[in-house]
């Protein structure tokens, strides 16, 4: 991307305050309108025709102008048409347009709608034991290990195979009160105590058998397998002597595991008790898994700002294995007042201990004979048909900062016109958003377009997304006296002073760009991603650990763009400029004086093409290149100075 010296940029920013006097009185062409040489040709006898716009503006750079449509020179972004506009004012958020006028900014309207948009949630985890499916072996009598069958950790035994050889006194003493007893009468009380104190002792019925049917003690004994699984701990050696309550052996059932995923908080909205998880891990890449939520842990993690899930996960064929990373993938779709709609828990009853017990009426479950639970109980929609909420799709929604924008199709007008609607919005829903109050189902809002017309109102001075009162100078670059931040963006945050010594930014860099690009392409989770691994490299506490904590705690991209973004971005360029020779890779400082109005922003990229991470898909190319840091001196380039 060419770069543009600031003095230019002023110079053009003098004539757009200039052209600002007329620009007020334009707008978008009525049909059958004219301009200026057409109304002379008219006055001279010749047949008036409709014309289309002879002037092509930029909505945010208005000194630009030019005659056919195109890109703007300064941010990439498309002209609009500028033409005479001889309708009446309709109202401070109206704009009004010819049906040619319209096509040539490519307007399009969808109706507002009930129903259920779908959200994709994505988490990261890992693989561990199911604790359930734990049992430890210990000593209940004491012992001397003769013979160790399972000598090594890792090994796979199955329920009722020999683990050791043992050495007891005791439980020579034992067998023999038994065959005393039995012998003396085998339906005693005495006998059924001597029965019910070996198995005490975990020896297995058929061993309690072998001994009366073999009438005879035997003074060496084998310890078995209490449940099939992998011997994953081995406290004993051939020779040992050990004592009641001494532990043997930890085996681990596999055929169950549980996958731990870290949820951030703006991703609970969509989590649920049951809810189906789909996760992949890089042992067998393009396969997928599956599991459901059984737990949601009940507060935040401190250090992260994340909350644990855990998930059921079946694993007959034991080909997962705890420790494995695994991604997982969550789709929900949300109701009105925070429930999920899910189809296959309507009406149903869940267990609140295992998740895989559904029954279509009350009971217990059959694996832990608790009640069943109502779905509705547990977060899930019980009438579809009176829940669906209101959604719009993402691409209508114009927002800065806590407000958000649409803009309305008034119905039964003689040509297109628009009016500007605040609404309230709930969470974001893939390409949808859902909105909680100020649309109605069945208004046409714009889809496409409403940036341009947004715009074509701020041209006129009218109130607008970014300047709820209208009036004041025309949109664009301005360099006059400077301001508080606070003045700028309203956030009452004062410039901070963050520093980030050169080593620790070194580190951060390659999460940083992450960031840059994350914010660039509209991705919130690819943002905190990247923030968190930024969070877990700086291994320090202080201010820039409070600052990456406010930036994961953030609920809306524009929450992590403006302050956040910048004051990390002004800490990474000081550390790279201070001590370029830390950093593995050259880092070009860019530059959007549209961020805010007193100075604009910068940010680090790893090289052109310029991607503004203060705005996205809005103005993604605009901004310039201030200059590149290098270790090598000749590699400084200085573009903006």
């Amino acid at each position: 991307m060419k770069s543009k010296p600031l003095s230019t940029m002023a110079a053009v920013a003098g004539v757009a305050l200039l052209l600002g006097l007329g620009i007020g009185r334009f707008a978008f062409v009525p049909d059958g309108g004219h301009d200026h040489a057409t109304a002379g040709s008219a006055a001279a006898g010749e047949p008036s025709a409709s014309v289309e716009p002879s002037i092509w503006t930029c909505s945010m750079h208005p000194q630009i102008q030019q005659p056919a449509p195109g890109d703007c020179p300064i941010c990439g972004m498309d002209l609009i048409p500028l033409e005479k506009d001889e309708g009446a004012d309709e109202g401070p958020r109206v704009m009004s347009m010819s049906k040619s006028s319209r096509a040539l900014a490519e307007i399009q309207t969808t109706p507002v709608q009930r129903g259920f948009p779908k959200a994709e949630v994505r988490l990261v985890g890992k693989l561990a034991y199911d604790e359930t499916k734990e049992k430890s072996l210990t000593a209940r009598f004491p012992a001397r290990i003769d013979e160790l069958f399972v000598n090594y950790t890792g090994i796979a035994v199955k329920q009722g195979e020999h683990l050791a050889r043992v050495y007891s006194p005791e439980l020579l003493t034992a067998q023999r009160e038994l065959l005393t007893s039995y012998r003396s009468d085998p339906g005693s009380s005495i006998t059924a105590a001597a029965r019910e104190k070996l198995r005490l002792w975990d020896l297995l019925p058929d061993q309690i058998d072998a001994i009366l049917e073999r009438g005879q003690a035997k003074d060496h004994f084998t310890l078995r397998a209490p449940i099939g699984g992998v011997v994953v701990s081995k406290k004993v050696n051939e020779g040992d002597y050990v004592k009641t309550g001494e532990s043997l052996f930890r085996i681990v059932d596999l055929n169950e595991l549980w996958l731990f995923l870290d949820a951030y908080e703006s991703d609970l909205a969509w989590l649920r008790y049951g809810q189906e998880v789909a996760f992949s891990v890089q042992a067998f890449p393009g396969e997928t898994f599956h599991g459901q939520i059984a737990f949601i842990e009940p507060e935040v993690d401190s250090k992260t700002r994340t909350v644990q899930v855990r998930v059921n996960v079946p694993n007959r064929d034991g080909r997962l294995k705890p420790g494995m990373f695994a991604k997982g993938r969550v789709e929900a779709r949300l109701a009105e007042g925070g429930k999920v709609y899910a189809p296959e828990f309507a009406g149903k009853w869940i267990s609140p201990m295992h998740p895989e017990i559904v029954k279509d009426a009350p009971g217990e479950c059959d694996v832990c004979g608790m009640d069943l639970v109502p779905a509705q109980e547990l977060g899930y929609v019980r009438d579809e048909t009176q829940e669906a909420p209101l959604y719009v799709p993402a691409s209508a929604v114009l927002r800065t900062g806590e407000r958000a924008v649409v803009y309305i199709e008034k119905p039964d007008t003689e040509r297109p016109t628009y009016e500007g609607r605040e609404i309230t919005l709930g969470p974001r829903a893939g390409e949808h958003f859902i909105v909680a109050a100020g649309l109605q189902e069945g208004d046409r809002i714009v889809s496409k377009g409403a940036f341009k017309i947004d715009s074509a109102l701020q041209i006129q001075a009218k109130p607008s997304m970014m300047n709820t009162q209208g009036g004041g100078p025309p949109p664009g670059h301005d360099h006059g006296p400077s301001s508080t931040r606070s003045e700028a963006d309203g956030s009452g945050h004062e410039a901070a002073a963050l520093r980030i010594e050169p080593e620790q930014a070194a580190r951060l860099t390659a999460d940083y760009l992450a960031l840059q690009a994350a914010l660039a392409g509209d991705d919130l989770d690819a943002a905190k991603s990247a923030v968190k691994g930024m969070s877990e490299a700086s291994a320090s506490a202080g201010e820039l650990l409070e600052l990456l904590r406010e930036m994961l705690e953030a609920e809306s991209l524009d929450a992590l763009r403006r302050p956040h973004f910048e004051d990390l971005s002004n800490a990474m360029i000081a550390a790279a400029k201070a001590k370029p020779s830390v950093f593995d890779r050259s880092l070009t400082v860019m530059h959007c004086p549209m961020v805010y109005p007193d100075r604009g922003a910068d940010w680090l990229q790893s090289g052109e093409p310029l991607q503004n991470p203060y705005f996205g898909a809005m103005m993604l190319t605009c901004g310039e290149v201030r200059e590149t840091i290098s270790d090598s001196e000749d590699a400084h380039d200085s573009h903006g100075h």
